[in-house]
C-alpha cells in the first residue's frame, strides 16, 4: 500500500539538487500508492560551510539528513526546501557516489504524522533508516524485547521496530568482537527476526554509499542505468556482481513499481522473495535468504550470492502521463477502445468462410484439458477484479459445463474454505500483488488445486507462483478506482470461457456469436464513452444526494455492485449494489421519491423481470434512472416517468463491459463536482499490499 524509492549513483558527479529532484519525482509516481505522508534520507556535508573541502577519508562521515512530513508529495517538497534553507544545507555541493531513499506512506499503524511517516530510525544519529511497505506482524513482540534492551520508541508503527533491530545485531555484533560484519549480514540476521509481509530499504551511517534491499510479499525492482552503454548491453550478469565493477558510471534505482523506473531506464530485475540486493562499491550482490541459517559460531552466517538476469520494460513513458485529460482515471475511462483491443490482439482468430473462428490464449493451451475436467473452477479476487469475475461466470458455466463458484480472497482464508486437488482455481488481481489474494494462492497451491492467473502485471506475484495464466495486457493504471483493467478483465473471462468451450459442438454458433461481439466491442465502447456529457448532467442533479442504490441482476449484477463501488470510491457517496431478486427482501423498504435508484435493464434474459422491477419501485414513488439498450426507453420507462439512459447493445454476456462505462463517468464527474481528489481517494490506495 506504500511506495519506496531509492537511487544511488556511483562515479558519476550528482549535485543534491538533483538527486531531489529524482527522489521527489520517484514519490511523484507512486503516489497513487498512499498519499497521506512522506519522507525521504539523503547525505549530509561533512561541513555545511561551502568554503570547507569535504574530507572524503573521514572514518566518521555525519548522519543521514531525514525529512518527513504529513500530507501529499508536495507537501513534503515545501517543507524539505524550507529546511535546507534553514540549516543552510548547500544544494550545489557534488557528490561522485551517494545513496538517498524516500517512501510515500498510506497509513497502517499510527495516524498520518511526520513521526509515523518514513523513513524510520534507529534513533538519535539515525545509524540505521528503514524505508517500508507492508506489515511486520510480529511487531509487538519485537517491540517489547527492544524496549527491555533500553531503546525508546517514538512512533506508532510497526516499521520503526526494524531500524532499532538492525542497530541491535550491529551492536551486539561489535560486542562480541566481530569488528568485520557487513551491511548484508546486519540485514540478513534482521530478516530472520521478521514476520509479515514487507519489501525493505535500508540505509546507514556505518555504511556509506551502501544501500539493502529485501523483500517477502510486497513488490520491489531494481532498475538498472549505465552511462557507458557499451559497458551493459542487458542480459545475464555472472555471479555477484551483476552489474560492471570496474568503475564504470552508473545508476541504480529501487522502487515498488515499475511506474518510477520507465523515466530512467527499461532495464530492471525483478527482486524475489527472500533476496537480498546490496549496492556497494559499483556493484550489486544477491544473497538468498534462508532463515534456518542464523548465527554461526559467534559471528553471523553469509550466504552464497545468487545469478539473476535483467529483463526490460514493455512501458513507455507517455503511458503514464495524463497527456490532454485532467485526472488518470478519467483518461483511463477514455482509453478503454484501445485497452480492449489490445487485450485481445492475436487472441482472436477469424477464420475464412469455411473456418470457424476461435481464441487462443498461448498461456493456458497446455492445461485446457485439465481445467475442462476440474471438478469445478473457483474464482477468487477482491473489490473490482471480483466483480469482474462475477461478470464472467455465467458465460463460464454456459459454455464449460463446469461449476464455477466465486470466493473474496478474504473470506476464502477466514473459513479455510475447502479446496479440492480436482478443483481449478482462478486468481484475478490487477496489480498482481493484492496481498489477500496472493495468500489464498499460497492456500491453493498447499491443496494441490491447478492455479490460474489474470493479472495485468508481467512479472508480479500472482503472474509468477500461478501454474499458468493470461496477462490482460490492459496498459498502466495508475488512478486508485480501476476503470480499464476491470473491462479487460471481463473479456479476458470471456476469452477463456470460449477456450474452455471450444470442443464442444452444440454451442458453436453461440462462440462465433460472441466472437463476433468481442470484434466489435471497442465501436460499442467508444459510442458508450458519447455519453459522457449526459452522465455529467445527470451527475450535477446527483451531487448533493447522500446515497445512490444501484440494481441489476443476471450479467449486469457484477454492473450493480461494481457502478456502485466506484460510486463510493471517489466520489464518497454512500452507494449499493444489490441484486434485483432481492429488491422485495428489504431493499424495498428504502424506496420513497427522493432516493436516487439506479436500474440497469438491457436487453438479455433477465430483460422482463427487470421490467417488472421497475414497475413495482415506480408504483412506490421511486426516484428512478433506468440504463436500457437503445430503442427501449419506452419500454423500460412508460410515460416519461423516469431517466433514461440508452446504450448500445451488445451479446448479453460483453453487455457489462459496454454497461459499466456510464457508471464510470457518472462516478468521475460526481468526484469532480464534489470538489474530492479523483486520481486520489481518501483511505485507499491502488495496491493492496497488506491484509
Amino acid at each position: 500500500m506504500c511506495g519506496i524509492f531509492a537511487y544511488w549513483n556511483f562515479n558519476v558527479g550528482r549535485e543534491r539538487r538533483y538527486i531531489l529532484q529524482v527522489l521527489f519525482n520517484g514519490l511523484r509516481r507512486l503516489e497513487y500508492r498512499g498519499y497521506d505522508s512522506a519522507g525521504i534520507s539523503i547525505d549530509d556535508s561533512f561541513s555545511r560551510d561551502p568554503n570547507t573541502p569535504q574530507c572524503s577519508h573521514s572514518p566518521s562521515p555525519p548522519p543521514p539528513l531525514v525529512f518527513r512530513q504529513e500530507g501529499n508529495i508536495e507537501s513534503l517538497v515545501k517543507s524539505v526546501y524550507q529546511e535546507v534553507a534553514e540549516i543552510d544545507l548547500n544544494l550545489e555541493e557534488s557528490f561522485s557516489v551517494h545513496s538517498g531513499i524516500a517512501h510515500t506512506r498510506w497509513a497502517t499503524h499510527g495516524e498520518p504524522a511526520p513521526r509515523n511517516s518514513h523513513p524510520q530510525t534507529s534513533g538519535p544519529g539515525n545509524e540505521f533508516l528503514v524505508v517500508h511497505n507492508g506489515i511486520i506482524t510480529n511487531y509487538e513482540v519485537l517491540k517489547e524485547t527492544l524496549v527491555r534492551h533500553g531503546f525508546t520508541f517514538e512512533s506508532e508503527t510497526d516499521t520503526e521496530v526494524i531500524p532499532k533491530l538492525a542497530k541491535f545485531v550491529f551492536d551486539k555484533a561489535n560486542e562480541e568482537g566481530d569488528q568485520t560484519v557487513t551491511f548484508s549480514q546486519v540485514v540478513l540476521e534482521v530478516m530472520r527476526h521478521l514476520e509479515g509481509a514487507y519489501a525493505l530499504i535500508f540505509k546507514s551511517q556505518h555504511y556509506p554509499n551502501e544501500l539493502i534491499a529485501c523483500k517477502r510479499g510486497s513488490p520491489l525492482l531494481l532498475g538498472v542505468k549505465e552511462l557507458n552503454e557499451d559497458i551493459c548491453n542487458g542480459s545475464a550478469f555472472p555471479d555477484s556482481k551483476f552489474v560492471s565493477k570496474d568503475g564504470a558510471p552508473k545508476e541504480l534505482f529501487l522502487s515498488s513499481d515499475a511506474n518510477a523506473l520507465i523515466e530512467h531506464t527499461k532495464k530492471v530485475l525483478v527482486i524475489e522473495d527472500g533476496e537480498v540486493v546490496h549496492l556497494k562499491d559499483g556493484g550489486v550482490s544477491i544473497l538468498k535468504f534462508e532463515n534456518d541459517k542464523g548465527r554461526r559460531g559467534s559471528g553471523l552466517s553469509r550466504p552464497a550470492s545468487v545469478q539473476r538476469a535483467l529483463s526490460v520494460l514493455e512501458l513507455e513513458v507517455e503511458q503514464i502521463n495524463k497527456g490532454k485529460y485532467e485526472h488518470y482515471m478519467q483518461k483511463e475511462i477514455h482509453e478503454q477502445p484501445e485497452s480492449l483491443t489490445t487485450t485481445m490482439r492475436g487472441r482472436l482468430i477469424r477464420g475464412g468462410s469455411c473456418k470457424s473462428q476461435t481464441v487462443l490464449l498461448g498461456g493456458l493451451k497446455d492445461h485446457l484439458k485439465t481445467i475442462r475436467r476440474s471438478r469445478r473452477i473457483v474464482f477468487i479476487g477482491c473489490g473490482t477484479s471480483y466483480n469482474a469475475a462475477l461478470a464472467a461466470r455465467p458465460i463460464l458455466e454456459e459454455l464449460s459445463g463446469v461449476p464455477v463458484t466465486m470466493e473474496i480472497a478474504s473470506d476464502l482464508l477466514d473459513r479455510q474454505g475447502p479446496i479440492y486437488r480436482e478443483d481449478t482455481t482462478v486468481f484475478v488481481s490487477q496489480s498482481g500483488e493484492t496481498a489477500d489474494t496472493l495468500r489464498a494462492l499460497e492456500y491453493a497451491l498447499e491443496n494441490g488445486a491447478l492455479c490460474v492467473g489474470i493479472t495485468n502485471t508481467v512479472g508480479s506475484a500472482i503472474a509468477r507462483h500461478t501454474h499458468c495464466g493470461v496477462h490482460i495486457n490492459a496498459g498502466c493504471e495508475i488512478g486508485v478506482a480501476s476503470t480499464k483493467a476491470y473491462t479487460s478483465q471481463i473479456v479476458v473471462m470471456a476469452m477463456l470461457a470460449l477456450a474452455i468451450g471450444a470442443d464442444t459442438i452444440s454451442n458453436q454458433a453461440r462462440r462465433e456469436a460472441i466472437i463476433d461481439g468481442l470484434f466489435d466491442l471497442p465501436n460499442k465502447v467508444r459510442e458508450a464513452l458519447k455519453l459522457d456529457h449526459e452522465m455529467k448532467e445527470l451527475a450535477k442533479l446527483l451531487m448533493n444526494e447522500q446515497s445512490l442504490l444501484v440494481f441489476g441482476r443476471g450479467y449486469n449484477y457484477a454492473t450493480a455492485l461494481e457502478g456502485a463501488l466506484k460510486v463510493k470510491e471517489v466520489a464518497l457517496m454512500h452507494s449499493e449494489g444489490i441484486l434485483a431478486g432481492e429488491m422485495k427482501h428489504g431493499p424495498l423498504a428504502l424506496v420513497d421519491e427522493t432516493l436516487p435508484i439506479f436500474v440497469i435493464a438491457t436487453r438479455d434474459a433477465c430483460f422482463s423481470k427487470q421490467q417488472s422491477v421497475i414497475q413495482q419501485l415506480h408504483a412506490r414513488k421511486g426516484r428512478l434512472i433506468v440504463m436500457c439498450s437503445k430503442g427501449d426507453a419506452a419500454s423500460v420507462c412508460p410515460g416519461e416517468s423516469c431517466r433514461v439512459i440508452e446504450v448500445p447493445h451488445v451479446e448479453d454476456c460483453l453487455q457489462p463491459v459496454v454497461n459499466i462505462v456510464p457508471l464510470q463517468l457518472l462516478a468521475y464527474h460526481l468526484t469532480v463536482l464534489r470538489g474530492y481528489n479523483v486520481d486520489q481517494p481518501r483511505n485507499l490506495a491502488k495496491s493492496v499490499t497488506t491484509e
